[in-house]
């Protein structure tokens, strides 16, 4: 090719490239709300810090669950108080988008009720956990080498929980967290990881929570793992601090994915 066909086509070949690039950056990360009360919390302050865009999918609000995982960069699942074995309009599709998205290789990334819809999604089981966890409690890091990809040298740390359900780990995934009252607190897939704790917590989430979950909480004092208010807003600000910094690395993991484009 002559120097002037090149320079005819350099300009053409750039536009062809930066319309790719800017394509890859472009499509937001999709984020599935399914309670009113449970929004992305730290997540979404993650992402704006970061300049990374998000749309919101208010299930909760009678929302389309898409058909294409491929029109975002990523997908995320929050939690809520419901099952993913309940009959609700939203949950077929969103376990058939969870499966496309696997398949297409779009990341995944599932909080609690999020983390139970991955797992069924994939093959896994949700039932009922042998107790309620609502409030603080230990999360014990995998000593294996995924969890190591997803959680560095971390061997445990503070979580916040509020479950009565728990998901089986689904074929070819890994265990990577748990706990002594939850056997399965995590889980990764490639690029997917599904949660059964809540590390996108922020201080209004909690007092959301305890606000409309009082009576649960009162119903469950007979669970080890269930906490009472002030228990669960004590110190909360540090350590919520420190969840922050968990939650950093697993979303700098996840955030990888987008990186690389799909």
């Amino acid at each position: 090719m002559s120097a002037t066909c090149w320079a005819l086509a350099a300009p053409q070949a750039r536009s062809r490239t930066q319309r790719q690039i800017k394509w890859r950056i472009v499509r937001p990360v999709a984020i599935f709300r399914a309670s009113s009360t449970e929004g992305p919390g730290y997540f979404a302050t993650y992402l704006e810090r970061r300049s990374i865009d998000w749309r919101l999918v208010q299930l909760d609000s009678g929302d389309a669950v898409p058909r294409d995982a491929r029109k975002f960069g990523g997908l995320v699942f929050m939690g809520g108080p419901m099952s993913v074995n309940d009959e609700l309009p939203w949950i077929i599709p969103a376990l058939e988008l969870v499966r496309d998205a696997v398949r297409k290789d779009v990341p995944v990334l599932g909080h609690c009720l999020g983390g139970q819809l991955m797992a069924k999604a994939l093959g896994g089981a949700v039932r009922v956990n042998r107790v309620k966890e609502i409030g603080w409690g230990e999360v014990r890091v995998a000593d294996n080498e995924v969890a190591r990809e997803w959680l560095g040298d971390v061997q445990s740390f503070e979580s916040f929980h509020w479950h009565g359900e728990t998901f089986s780990i689904p074929p070819g995934a890994t265990r990577v967290m748990q706990n002594a009252h939850c056997e399965n607190q995590g889980f990764a897939l490639g690029r997917h990881f599904g949660m059964q704790c809540h590390v996108e917590m922020t201080a209004e989430l909690i007092n959301a929570w305890i606000a409309t979950g009082g009576e649960e909480i009162a119903e469950s004092r007979s669970s080890p793992a269930v906490q009472e208010p002030a228990e669960i807003t004590r110190g909360m600000e540090p350590r919520l601090m420190a969840l922050n910094q968990v939650a950093n690395r697993i979303y700098d993991r996840w955030t990888e994915g987008i990186s690389r484009g799909n």
